[in-house]
């Protein structure tokens, strides 16, 4: 089980949100290019994010171009998972690889701020604040099992190949 607080963006959060262009010299040190995550949507939102915290975004999230270290800074930073309402389908398959869960579920019943428990295997998100709760799409299993290993590399390292 996933525990941790929300933090909630609008709709359209694109990948030049999450790593902003003027830090893209950082690219090669990602541990510093981690501290300015999601700097222009919320320029303190890297101080304030804790290990095992929840990103909350709208539509349209992780759009833009196919950086794959957006979805790596913001695990960098400590977010155990991504919920929002639509995702950019590069921005998924990056994130899935990386090891990073991207929840498909409304996000409109949850609030900055709002403590959330996330069962990925059921498929179930409780708002601790509000007493909701809210179902997301099913992840496959072969992901699931990606995500346990911590992406895609550590899964083909540890099976060889995609073995269910």
């Amino acid at each position: 089980m996933l525990k941790g607080k929300a933090f909630k963006f609008g709709d359209d959060i694109s990948t030049d949100h999450i790593i902003p262009g003027k830090y893209a010299y950082l690219r090669s040190n990602l541990p510093e290019l981690a501290k300015h995550v999601m700097e222009d949507a919320d320029p303190k939102f890297a101080s304030k994010v804790k290990q095992g915290d929840f990103i909350v975004g709208g539509n349209n999230f992780g759009l833009g171009s196919s950086r794959e270290h957006a979805p790596l800074v913001i695990k960098m930073a400590g977010v155990k998972a991504i919920l929002a309402k639509s995702v950019a389908r590069i921005f998924f398959r990056n994130a899935i690889n990386l090891g990073l869960p991207i929840l498909l579920c409304n996000t409109d019943d949850i609030n900055d701020g709002d403590e959330l428990e996330i069962e990925l295997e059921k498929g179930i998100i409780r708002n601790m604040t509000n007493g909701k709760q809210l179902t997301f799409s099913k992840i496959p299993d072969v992901m699931l099992k990606i995500l346990d290993e911590g992406g895609l590399l550590p899964y083909i390292e540890k099976y060889g190949n995609f073995i269910l």
